[in-house]
């Protein structure tokens, strides 16, 4: 019994002595279970947002950092490359490189700092498609954890709305800084798509025969490839206008033209015929040749080819499979959506003329508005008659994007005229209605977020200006405002120390 105390009495000291060392050891000196103040930075370049979350950076500790890289271009994770993180004060530094993300667009290099003092923090992030460098100035290193909690204080809740970056990475989501802008007084209209001069092309029958459709269901609407095969005009076994035995002839009128041309050449450089003879013989061997060619151009299997001139769809069928029609005769028109002409008109009180129009927007099948002036686009003409039964003023503007919006139909139009007014201005996606009243999400960080009030003014096509509630600078939300909104009205934000 007096040995089994013994015993309990030396693991008492001996726990006792483990605890004391324990808490002689603790790195900083503070007591244990004292937490170190978290930082966070969001920049943004204008290839990359960064958000970067890290705990304060102490002399002897080693820091991690969670540092999320977003391509803002369709705003999505960096998923592959590799990320230096450097702590430079003067001509010294400290470096640290990870080679892969840890998670879909989450670096995670750590830096143990060694002296106290005030440095710049570098994030150089290397990928294969492009490269970008993000410097953070003024980044203190603390001698100790209790400076830094003295410094920092403890982190508190500021209402903000939390939505984070893997949220926000798994969704149609995409933000833009609030900028300044020219924005000009705009007539609010509607156009009507027409076709413009080579973006359809009628295909007639080069030469007499039988329709034969070479695509099963071709229809209006029909998408057609250049140089697809759509149909044959087919000949053979007719009486008169027969394909072959006319290519048959004008081979055999060629070849004599040919000859004789040959012979006549020979005679006229010997000066043994005069001049007029020869080029009157050179002139029927020009015909002759000229009219092989053109009955044999498309030919086929004794069938004429007819055949798509550009991709695009098919406009309007004037015959049917197995319609004998002659020469001429129009069989297929084809389309193109890459190139349009928008017709609006205006009452001639506006004044517009092409001197004062700025630029014309229009909204496209998915409600986005796009300018005319994109894709090399422009405005054609702007009437300057005005008669009793056409009291309004037409309005041409060439459009070269893609349209896929049905000829006739019509479309939302904005002119922009005289001159222009520097202000506050975002995309026009970016704002939430609420009853006539307006809003936006404000990214305030990498993973927090405002909703806040704006009071708006003119509307430019894509951008709208603002009055009141943004600076230049701040960021939006112009795509996926709505799911950060429910987000704040769930109740349930998510926890913002999540493990990366």
């Amino acid at each position: 019994m007096k040995y089994i105390i013994i015993v309990l009495a030396f693991l008492a000291m001996s726990c006792n002595n483990k605890a004391e060392d324990a808490h002689a050891h603790n790195e900083d000196g503070t007591h244990a279970g004292e937490e170190i103040p978290r930082l966070s930075h969001t920049i943004w370049t204008d290839k990359t947002e960064l958000f970067v979350e890290f705990p304060a950076l102490i002399v002897g500790n080693s820091s991690r950092f969670a540092a999320h890289f977003t391509v803002l271009n369709k705003h999505q994770p960096v998923r592959e490359g590799s990320v230096t993180v450097s702590l430079i004060k003067g001509d010294k530094g400290l470096r640290n490189t990870v080679d892969a993300p840890s998670s879909p667009g989450i670096f995670a290099p750590t830096i143990q700092p060694k002296e106290a003092g005030t440095y710049q923090l570098v994030f150089e992030l290397k990928t294969p498609e492009y490269s970008d460098k993000i410097t953070i100035d003024n980044v203190t290193v603390y001698a100790s954890t209790d400076e830094a909690i003295k410094a920092l204080g403890t982190a508190e809740e500021d209402g903000s709305i939390s939505f984070l970056k893997e949220q926000a990475w798994k969704l149609d989501f995409q933000t833009a800084a609030v900028v300044s802008g020219k924005i000009y007084d705009v007539i609010n209209t509607s156009g009507v798509w027409m076709p413009s001069s080579g973006s359809v092309k009628s295909l007639a029958a080069k030469s007499n025969g039988v329709v034969d459709f070479k695509v099963n269901n071709l229809t209006e609407g029909t998408a057609v490839k250049k140089g697809q095969l759509l149909m044959s005009l087919n000949s053979q076994g007719l009486a008169s206008n027969n394909l072959s035995t006319e290519i048959a002839n004008a081979r055999s009128n060629f070849e004599q033209a040919k000859s004789e041309y040959e012979r006549k050449k020979e005679l006229y450089n010997s000066k043994i015929i005069p001049k007029s003879e020869f080029e009157k013989v050179e002139s029927n061997f020009s015909i002759a040749k000229s009219n092989y060619q053109s009955l044999t151009s498309g030919v086929s299997g004794g069938s004429k080819q007819i055949v798509a001139p550009f991709d695009g769809f098919v406009q309007s069928i004037a015959v049917s499979n197995g319609d004998y029609v002659e020469q001429g005769v129009a069989l297929v028109s084809i389309g193109t959506q890459q190139s349009k002409v928008l017709k609006t008109q205006l009452a001639p009180s506006y004044g517009l003329t092409m001197e004062n129009v700025q630029g014309i927007w229009y909204q496209t099948k998915d409600g986005e508005w796009k300018n005319v002036s994109d894709a090399e686009g422009s405005i054609l003409s702007i009437g300057k008659v005005v008669e009793f039964e056409k009291p309004l003023i037409s309005v041409f503007a060439q459009v070269n994007a893609d349209v896929d919006m049905p000829e006739g139909s019509l479309t939302p139009v904005q002119i922009a005229m005289g001159t222009a007014t520097q202000n506050t201005m975002i995309p026009v996606n970016a704002l939430l209605e609420d009853y006539g009243s307006y809003s936006v999400i404000v990214q305030l960080s990498g993973e927090s977020f405002e909703r806040r009030p704006v009071k708006i003014g003119k509307r430019n096509g894509e951008n709208v200006e603002i009055l009141q509630g943004l600076e230049v600078g701040e960021v939006v939300v112009t795509t996926g405002a709505y799911q950060v909104k429910m987000a704040s009205m769930s109740g349930s934000t998510p926890a913002h120390g999540h493990e990366h």
